[in-house]
Protein backbone atom coordinates (compact mmCIF):
# COMPACT_ATOMS: atom_id res chain seq x y z
CA UNK A 1 0.00 0.00 0.00
CA UNK A 2 1.38 3.19 -0.83
CA UNK A 3 1.70 6.17 1.25
CA UNK A 4 -0.64 8.58 -0.79
CA UNK A 5 -2.98 6.01 -1.56
CA UNK A 6 -3.16 5.45 2.38
CA UNK A 7 -4.13 9.17 2.50
CA UNK A 8 -6.47 9.29 0.32
CA UNK A 9 -8.30 6.13 1.84
CA UNK A 10 -8.04 8.26 5.35
CA UNK A 11 -9.56 11.35 3.55
CA UNK A 12 -12.32 9.03 2.18
CA UNK A 13 -13.19 7.64 5.47
CA UNK A 14 -13.12 11.09 6.97
CA UNK A 15 -15.53 12.68 4.44
CA UNK A 16 -17.98 9.77 4.49
CA UNK A 17 -17.84 10.55 8.12
CA UNK A 18 -18.67 14.26 7.98
CA UNK A 19 -21.79 13.64 5.95
CA UNK A 20 -22.99 11.53 8.59
CA UNK A 21 -22.40 14.44 11.29
CA UNK A 22 -23.27 16.99 8.64
CA UNK A 23 -27.15 15.37 7.96
CA UNK A 24 -27.65 14.59 11.75
CA UNK A 25 -28.88 18.19 13.39
CA UNK A 26 -28.82 16.44 16.55
CA UNK A 27 -25.04 15.86 16.42
CA UNK A 28 -24.45 19.33 15.37
CA UNK A 29 -26.65 20.76 17.95
CA UNK A 30 -24.60 18.53 21.00
CA UNK A 31 -21.46 18.83 19.58
CA UNK A 32 -21.29 23.07 19.20
CA UNK A 33 -24.61 24.77 21.02
CA UNK A 34 -24.48 22.36 23.92
CA UNK A 35 -20.68 23.21 25.51
CA UNK A 36 -21.92 26.70 25.45
CA UNK A 37 -25.34 26.04 27.41
CA UNK A 38 -23.15 24.19 29.70
CA UNK A 39 -20.64 26.70 29.97
CA UNK A 40 -23.01 29.13 31.34
CA UNK A 41 -24.86 27.22 33.37
CA UNK A 42 -22.08 25.67 35.30
CA UNK A 43 -20.32 29.59 35.41
CA UNK A 44 -23.34 31.37 36.29
CA UNK A 45 -24.15 28.85 39.03
CA UNK A 46 -20.89 27.62 40.32
CA UNK A 47 -19.52 30.30 42.59
CA UNK A 48 -17.52 30.34 45.95
CA UNK A 49 -18.40 33.79 46.79
CA UNK A 50 -21.41 35.01 48.80
CA UNK A 51 -23.31 38.13 48.88
CA UNK A 52 -26.23 39.30 51.02
CA UNK A 53 -25.85 36.65 53.92
CA UNK A 54 -28.48 36.90 56.01
CA UNK A 55 -27.22 38.06 59.63
CA UNK A 56 -29.65 38.61 62.81
CA UNK A 57 -28.29 40.69 65.58
CA UNK A 58 -28.98 40.54 68.93
CA UNK A 59 -27.97 43.71 70.67
CA UNK A 60 -28.07 43.59 74.83
CA UNK A 61 -25.56 46.82 74.98
CA UNK A 62 -27.89 49.25 72.60
CA UNK A 63 -24.94 51.81 73.02
CA UNK A 64 -23.16 53.90 70.80
CA UNK A 65 -20.42 51.37 70.36
CA UNK A 66 -22.47 48.16 69.72
CA UNK A 67 -24.91 50.62 67.28
CA UNK A 68 -21.38 51.72 64.91
CA UNK A 69 -20.60 47.97 64.96
CA UNK A 70 -23.74 47.00 63.91
CA UNK A 71 -23.98 49.77 60.89
CA UNK A 72 -19.82 48.88 59.61
CA UNK A 73 -21.15 45.37 59.40
CA UNK A 74 -24.13 46.08 56.98
CA UNK A 75 -22.29 49.43 55.21
CA UNK A 76 -21.44 46.56 52.52
CA UNK A 77 -23.09 44.11 50.22
CA UNK A 78 -21.81 40.90 52.09
CA UNK A 79 -23.78 40.72 55.08
CA UNK A 80 -27.86 41.97 54.69
CA UNK A 81 -29.91 42.60 58.30
CA UNK A 82 -32.32 39.46 58.67
CA UNK A 83 -33.86 41.17 61.35
CA UNK A 84 -33.22 42.28 65.50
CA UNK A 85 -33.87 39.88 67.87
CA UNK A 86 -34.03 40.61 71.79
CA UNK A 87 -32.97 36.61 72.78
CA UNK A 88 -30.15 34.50 71.84
CA UNK A 89 -32.93 31.99 72.60
CA UNK A 90 -34.77 33.15 69.29
CA UNK A 91 -31.30 32.39 66.89
CA UNK A 92 -32.13 28.61 66.67
CA UNK A 93 -36.03 29.55 65.61
CA UNK A 94 -34.68 31.84 62.92
CA UNK A 95 -32.45 28.99 61.63
CA UNK A 96 -34.94 27.09 61.56
CA UNK A 97 -37.18 29.15 59.65
CA UNK A 98 -33.82 29.76 57.19
CA UNK A 99 -34.94 33.74 57.77
CA UNK A 100 -31.03 34.04 58.36
CA UNK A 101 -27.46 31.89 58.69
CA UNK A 102 -25.74 33.41 61.24
CA UNK A 103 -26.29 35.81 64.20
CA UNK A 104 -24.10 38.58 66.02
CA UNK A 105 -25.06 38.99 69.37
CA UNK A 106 -23.80 41.64 71.49
CA UNK A 107 -23.31 41.29 74.93
CA UNK A 108 -24.12 44.22 77.16
CA UNK A 109 -21.10 46.20 78.56
CA UNK A 110 -20.05 46.01 75.08
CA UNK A 111 -19.59 49.66 75.11
CA UNK A 112 -18.30 50.06 78.89
CA UNK A 113 -15.33 47.46 77.77
CA UNK A 114 -14.36 49.68 74.76
CA UNK A 115 -14.46 52.79 76.38
CA UNK A 116 -11.94 51.06 79.16
CA UNK A 117 -9.47 49.95 76.93
CA UNK A 118 -10.16 46.32 77.76
CA UNK A 119 -11.09 43.28 75.27
CA UNK A 120 -14.86 43.40 74.15
CA UNK A 121 -16.14 40.13 73.46
CA UNK A 122 -19.27 39.40 70.82
CA UNK A 123 -20.46 36.18 69.78
CA UNK A 124 -21.40 34.75 66.26
CA UNK A 125 -23.37 32.26 65.98
CA UNK A 126 -23.76 30.33 62.24
CA UNK A 127 -26.14 27.54 60.65
CA UNK A 128 -23.65 25.04 59.73
CA UNK A 129 -25.93 22.48 58.09
CA UNK A 130 -24.80 23.47 55.38
CA UNK A 131 -20.72 23.52 55.66
CA UNK A 132 -19.62 25.57 52.91
CA UNK A 133 -22.32 28.25 53.57
CA UNK A 134 -20.83 28.14 57.26
CA UNK A 135 -16.86 28.55 56.78
CA UNK A 136 -17.22 31.05 53.84
CA UNK A 137 -19.81 32.99 56.34
CA UNK A 138 -17.26 32.37 59.14
CA UNK A 139 -14.17 33.60 57.07
CA UNK A 140 -15.95 36.69 56.31
CA UNK A 141 -16.72 37.45 59.20
CA UNK A 142 -13.57 36.95 60.92
CA UNK A 143 -12.06 39.08 58.43
CA UNK A 144 -14.82 41.63 59.49
CA UNK A 145 -13.62 41.53 62.96
CA UNK A 146 -9.67 41.53 62.40
CA UNK A 147 -10.78 44.68 60.09
CA UNK A 148 -13.47 46.59 62.89
CA UNK A 149 -10.04 45.70 65.82
CA UNK A 150 -7.61 47.44 63.55
CA UNK A 151 -9.77 50.40 62.82
CA UNK A 152 -10.63 50.29 66.68
CA UNK A 153 -7.15 50.22 67.36
CA UNK A 154 -5.74 52.90 65.00
CA UNK A 155 -8.60 55.18 67.12
CA UNK A 156 -7.04 54.58 70.24
CA UNK A 157 -3.71 54.85 69.91
CA UNK A 158 -3.51 56.80 66.34
CA UNK A 159 -1.85 56.11 63.45
CA UNK A 160 1.97 55.45 64.68
CA UNK A 161 1.06 52.22 66.48
CA UNK A 162 1.30 50.21 63.68
CA UNK A 163 4.45 48.20 63.58
CA UNK A 164 4.21 45.70 61.09
CA UNK A 165 2.97 46.93 57.74
CA UNK A 166 1.88 43.48 55.17
CA UNK A 167 1.71 44.47 52.12
CA UNK A 168 -0.22 41.54 50.29
CA UNK A 169 -0.95 41.13 46.52
CA UNK A 170 -3.04 38.25 45.13
CA UNK A 171 -1.36 37.95 42.00
CA UNK A 172 -3.24 36.25 38.44
CA UNK A 173 -6.62 36.56 40.22
CA UNK A 174 -5.98 39.85 42.45
CA UNK A 175 -9.86 40.35 42.76
CA UNK A 176 -10.10 36.56 44.40
CA UNK A 177 -12.64 35.91 42.05
CA UNK A 178 -14.33 32.08 41.65
CA UNK A 179 -15.15 31.99 38.20
CA UNK A 180 -11.73 33.29 37.31
CA UNK A 181 -10.41 30.10 38.91
CA UNK A 182 -13.84 27.72 37.77
CA UNK A 183 -14.40 28.48 34.06
CA UNK A 184 -10.60 26.97 32.32
CA UNK A 185 -11.77 24.06 34.77
CA UNK A 186 -14.86 23.53 33.43
CA UNK A 187 -13.92 24.16 29.69
CA UNK A 188 -11.89 20.81 30.34
CA UNK A 189 -14.64 19.65 32.07
CA UNK A 190 -17.22 19.90 29.14
CA UNK A 191 -14.26 19.37 26.60
CA UNK A 192 -13.86 15.80 28.34
CA UNK A 193 -17.66 14.93 28.22
CA UNK A 194 -18.17 16.15 24.43
CA UNK A 195 -14.82 15.02 23.09
CA UNK A 196 -15.92 10.94 24.60
CA UNK A 197 -19.46 10.99 23.89
CA UNK A 198 -18.83 12.40 20.40
CA UNK A 199 -16.87 9.09 19.34
CA UNK A 200 -18.33 6.79 21.71
CA UNK A 201 -21.12 6.22 19.52
CA UNK A 202 -19.55 6.19 16.10
CA UNK A 203 -18.67 2.88 15.65
CA UNK A 204 -21.28 1.30 17.74
CA UNK A 205 -23.71 2.95 15.35
CA UNK A 206 -21.84 1.32 12.69
CA UNK A 207 -22.19 -2.00 13.94
CA UNK A 208 -25.93 -1.48 15.01
CA UNK A 209 -26.68 -0.53 11.57
CA UNK A 210 -25.12 -2.88 9.77
CA UNK A 211 -22.88 -1.10 7.53
CA UNK A 212 -19.60 -2.24 9.53
CA UNK A 213 -19.22 -5.79 7.01
CA UNK A 214 -19.28 -3.31 4.05
CA UNK A 215 -16.39 -1.37 5.64
CA UNK A 216 -14.45 -4.84 5.64
CA UNK A 217 -14.95 -5.63 1.86
CA UNK A 218 -12.74 -2.17 1.50
CA UNK A 219 -8.78 -2.13 0.94
CA UNK A 220 -9.13 0.84 4.06
CA UNK A 221 -6.85 -1.00 7.30
CA UNK A 222 -7.86 -0.61 10.83
CA UNK A 223 -5.70 2.73 11.38
CA UNK A 224 -6.65 4.14 8.43
CA UNK A 225 -10.27 3.85 9.48
CA UNK A 226 -9.68 4.59 13.08
CA UNK A 227 -7.86 8.12 11.84
CA UNK A 228 -10.25 8.82 9.10
CA UNK A 229 -13.45 7.95 11.76
CA UNK A 230 -11.41 10.56 14.08
CA UNK A 231 -10.46 13.63 11.95
CA UNK A 232 -13.98 15.20 11.00
CA UNK A 233 -14.73 14.97 15.54
CA UNK A 234 -11.30 16.48 16.14
CA UNK A 235 -11.92 19.56 13.69
CA UNK A 236 -15.49 19.54 15.38
CA UNK A 237 -13.83 19.71 18.93
CA UNK A 238 -11.51 22.37 17.89
CA UNK A 239 -14.32 24.42 16.99
CA UNK A 240 -15.83 23.49 20.34
CA UNK A 241 -13.01 24.54 22.34
CA UNK A 242 -12.77 28.14 20.20
CA UNK A 243 -16.91 28.70 20.63
CA UNK A 244 -16.37 27.93 24.89
CA UNK A 245 -12.62 29.91 24.88
CA UNK A 246 -14.58 32.93 23.38
CA UNK A 247 -17.86 32.52 25.86
CA UNK A 248 -15.51 32.15 28.84
CA UNK A 249 -13.79 35.22 27.99
CA UNK A 250 -16.55 37.45 26.79
CA UNK A 251 -19.43 36.17 29.73
CA UNK A 252 -16.31 35.50 32.89
CA UNK A 253 -13.39 38.05 31.69
CA UNK A 254 -11.50 34.71 31.95
CA UNK A 255 -7.83 36.67 30.62
CA UNK A 256 -5.81 35.15 27.89
CA UNK A 257 -2.58 35.63 29.67
CA UNK A 258 -0.55 32.86 27.47
CA UNK A 259 0.38 31.69 24.12
CA UNK A 260 -2.69 31.33 21.58
CA UNK A 261 -0.70 28.69 19.61
CA UNK A 262 0.41 26.73 22.49
CA UNK A 263 -3.29 26.92 24.22
CA UNK A 264 -4.55 25.06 20.57
CA UNK A 265 -1.49 22.58 20.76
CA UNK A 266 -2.46 21.68 24.20
CA UNK A 267 -6.08 21.57 23.45
CA UNK A 268 -5.22 19.18 20.37
CA UNK A 269 -3.59 17.19 22.25
CA UNK A 270 -6.26 16.50 24.56
CA UNK A 271 -8.76 16.30 22.41
CA UNK A 272 -7.22 13.70 21.01
CA UNK A 273 -6.93 11.45 24.30
CA UNK A 274 -10.65 12.00 24.66
CA UNK A 275 -11.94 11.13 21.39
CA UNK A 276 -9.58 8.49 21.24
CA UNK A 277 -11.23 6.97 24.81
CA UNK A 278 -14.74 7.24 22.76
CA UNK A 279 -13.33 5.38 20.21
CA UNK A 280 -12.17 2.27 22.07
CA UNK A 281 -15.13 2.20 24.09
CA UNK A 282 -17.27 1.91 20.84
CA UNK A 283 -15.23 -0.23 18.96
CA UNK A 284 -14.86 -2.52 22.92
CA UNK A 285 -19.15 -2.11 23.35
CA UNK A 286 -20.83 -2.40 19.60
CA UNK A 287 -23.73 -1.03 21.62
CA UNK A 288 -24.39 3.22 21.35
CA UNK A 289 -26.79 2.26 24.42
CA UNK A 290 -24.18 0.72 26.90
CA UNK A 291 -21.19 2.83 24.80
CA UNK A 292 -23.13 6.43 25.78
CA UNK A 293 -22.92 4.71 29.60
CA UNK A 294 -19.73 3.97 29.97
CA UNK A 295 -18.87 6.78 28.18
CA UNK A 296 -20.49 9.32 30.40
CA UNK A 297 -19.09 7.22 33.94
CA UNK A 298 -15.89 7.36 32.65
CA UNK A 299 -15.73 11.12 31.58
CA UNK A 300 -18.20 13.10 33.68
CA UNK A 301 -17.08 11.72 37.27
CA UNK A 302 -13.36 11.90 37.07
CA UNK A 303 -13.56 14.98 35.19
CA UNK A 304 -15.75 16.60 37.81
CA UNK A 305 -14.39 15.24 40.99
CA UNK A 306 -10.79 14.30 40.25
CA UNK A 307 -9.19 16.67 37.94
CA UNK A 308 -9.05 19.32 40.60
CA UNK A 309 -12.12 21.86 39.07
CA UNK A 310 -13.04 22.20 42.31
CA UNK A 311 -11.22 19.81 44.67
CA UNK A 312 -7.89 20.68 45.29
CA UNK A 313 -5.68 17.58 44.31
CA UNK A 314 -2.86 18.12 47.39
CA UNK A 315 -6.07 17.67 49.34
CA UNK A 316 -6.68 14.18 47.85
CA UNK A 317 -5.55 10.72 49.57
CA UNK A 318 -2.30 9.98 48.25
CA UNK A 319 -3.34 6.63 46.39
CA UNK A 320 -5.76 9.13 44.86
CA UNK A 321 -3.67 11.76 44.27
CA UNK A 322 -1.35 8.51 42.21
CA UNK A 323 -4.29 7.62 40.52
CA UNK A 324 -5.01 11.49 38.76
CA UNK A 325 -1.79 11.20 36.70
CA UNK A 326 -3.40 8.63 34.41
CA UNK A 327 -6.75 11.00 33.95
CA UNK A 328 -6.44 13.50 30.43
CA UNK A 329 -8.47 16.02 32.86
CA UNK A 330 -6.30 16.33 35.70
CA UNK A 331 -3.53 17.22 33.16
CA UNK A 332 -5.70 19.39 30.72
CA UNK A 333 -7.14 21.49 33.77
CA UNK A 334 -3.54 22.24 35.35
CA UNK A 335 -1.91 23.40 31.80
CA UNK A 336 -5.36 25.54 31.16
CA UNK A 337 -4.86 27.48 34.12
CA UNK A 338 -1.34 27.40 33.36
CA UNK A 339 -1.59 29.25 30.19
CA UNK A 340 -5.03 30.74 30.71
CA UNK A 341 -4.25 32.89 33.81
CA UNK A 342 0.13 32.31 34.72
CA UNK A 343 0.86 32.84 30.93
CA UNK A 344 3.05 29.53 31.41
CA UNK A 345 5.45 28.55 28.96
CA UNK A 346 5.76 25.58 27.15
CA UNK A 347 8.78 23.79 29.00
CA UNK A 348 6.51 24.30 32.40
CA UNK A 349 3.90 22.70 31.00
CA UNK A 350 5.29 19.81 29.35
CA UNK A 351 4.63 17.99 32.08
CA UNK A 352 0.93 18.04 31.33
CA UNK A 353 1.72 17.94 27.64
CA UNK A 354 3.72 14.50 27.66
CA UNK A 355 0.85 13.06 29.80
CA UNK A 356 -1.86 14.23 27.55
CA UNK A 357 0.10 13.02 24.85
CA UNK A 358 1.10 9.27 26.25
CA UNK A 359 -2.69 8.19 27.36
CA UNK A 360 -3.62 9.67 23.34
CA UNK A 361 -1.21 7.41 22.07
CA UNK A 362 -2.33 4.61 24.21
CA UNK A 363 -5.67 4.79 23.04
CA UNK A 364 -5.83 5.28 19.54
CA UNK A 365 -3.44 2.05 19.64
CA UNK A 366 -5.60 0.27 22.13
CA UNK A 367 -8.58 1.63 19.36
CA UNK A 368 -6.57 -0.35 16.28
CA UNK A 369 -5.71 -3.45 18.25
CA UNK A 370 -9.06 -3.73 19.39
CA UNK A 371 -11.14 -2.94 15.93
CA UNK A 372 -11.66 -6.29 14.62
CA UNK A 373 -11.62 -6.29 10.44
CA UNK A 374 -12.95 -9.27 10.13
CA UNK A 375 -17.22 -9.96 10.82
CA UNK A 376 -17.36 -12.40 14.29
Amino acid sequence: MSRGGGLRRVGAMARKEWMHISRDPATLYFALAMPVILLVLFGYALSFELDHIRTSIVDHDHSRESRELVQRLFSGPTFELAGQLEREEDVEHVFRRREAVVALVIPKGFGASLGRGEVAKVQVLVDAADNITAGTTLSYMSGFMSSTNRIRVKELLGSTSERLDARMRALYNPELRSTIFLVPGLIAFIQSMMGVLLTALTVAREWERGSMEQLFATPVGRLEIIVGKLLPYFGVGLTQVLIVLTAGTWLFDVPIRGSLLLLFGISSLFLVACLGQGLLISVVTRNQMLATQIAAVTSMLPAALLSGLIIPIDNMPRILQIFTQILPARHFVSALRGVLLRDASPPSTLPDTAALALFALVMIAASTKKFPKVVA
